[in-house]
């Protein structure tokens, strides 16, 4: 069997930067089993597979290790694939997920995704996070992931977690972030138990990072970027029960898988 495979650069203008995904476009869908494996031997910290056609798909995501409930970057980088390799004409095209129909559409350059918000809420420490952080924020929410509020831009960029401890941490996944200094705020993503110990460019984190900051700045448009080794900038709506997150997209690799 021969399948598709596109590796795209989410949340960036050129390839090299942004967060990769692996994309594979699927006739039907194969075992659960054989959609892991790929995800692992892919390596990277999202996989997503589709099925579908004229627009409408089902779409799922994995990383190396486990599926998981909503990948924002993957499903930019799938509607990347969608619109200029499968079906150029579309303007926008609709993913059927675990989180929901979303919507992703041309806007310019910039494919913009409809996402559902996660509004944070405060929330206890749990044990052993500071210690795996190396740092205490200035204030800690929840939504699915931990949000770790810190004081400046440079203290997101210092932090050197322990992953090991971060790993054995009661939680999904760890946020931390802060005001920016050119744009309206900063961020990383830490998910060291589900095979991503910091993930490049994070779009479902903004849709705990949106809503908190939207509120905190009194804006409903953020420019945000994500200070990881590669970087990106993501263009943020809030629209309360939901939010928008736009960005760019660059194909690195085009080829097919031998199973």
């Amino acid at each position: 069997m021969r399948i598709p495979l596109f590796q795209i650069d989410a949340f960036a203008r050129n390839v090299f930067a942004g967060n990769p995904a692996a994309v594979c476009p699927l006739e039907s869908w194969l075992p659960d089993a054989t959609l892991q494996a790929i995800a692992a031997e892919n390596s990277l910290s999202e996989t997503a597979f589709f099925v579908g056609a004229a627009g409408a798909y089902e779409l799922r995501w994995f990383t190396p290790v486990t599926e998981v409930d909503l990948c924002g970057h993957a499903t930019l980088a799938s509607a990347f694939v969608v619109f200029e390799r499968l079906d150029p004409t579309l303007s926008e095209v609709r993913f059927t997920t675990r989180s929901g129909t979303l919507a992703v559409a041309r806007d310019g350059e910039l494919l913009a995704m409809d996402l559902p918000a996660r509004p944070p809420e405060p929330c206890a420490p749990p044990a052993g996070l500071f210690e795996a952080l190396g740092a205490r924020p200035r204030e800690l929410l929840k939504a699915r992931d931990l949000m770790a509020l810190f004081e400046s831009e440079d203290a997101v960029r210092s932090l050197r977690p322990d992953m090991e401890r971060l790993k054995r941490v009661d939680c999904f996944a760890v946020i931390v972030t802060a005001r920016g200094d050119e744009v309206d705020f900063v961020s990383r993503f830490f998910a060291p138990a589900v095979g991503i110990p910091e993930d490049p460019v994070t779009g479902s984190a903004h849709c705990t990072l949106v809503p908190y900051w939207a509120r905190a700045l009194g804006k409903r448009r953020l420019q945000a970027r994500q200070l990881s080794a590669r970087g990106g900038e993501l263009i943020c709506d809030d629209h309360g029960e939901r939010v928008r997150v736009a960005g760019r997209a660059a194909l690195f690799l085009e080829g097919t898988i031998s199973i």
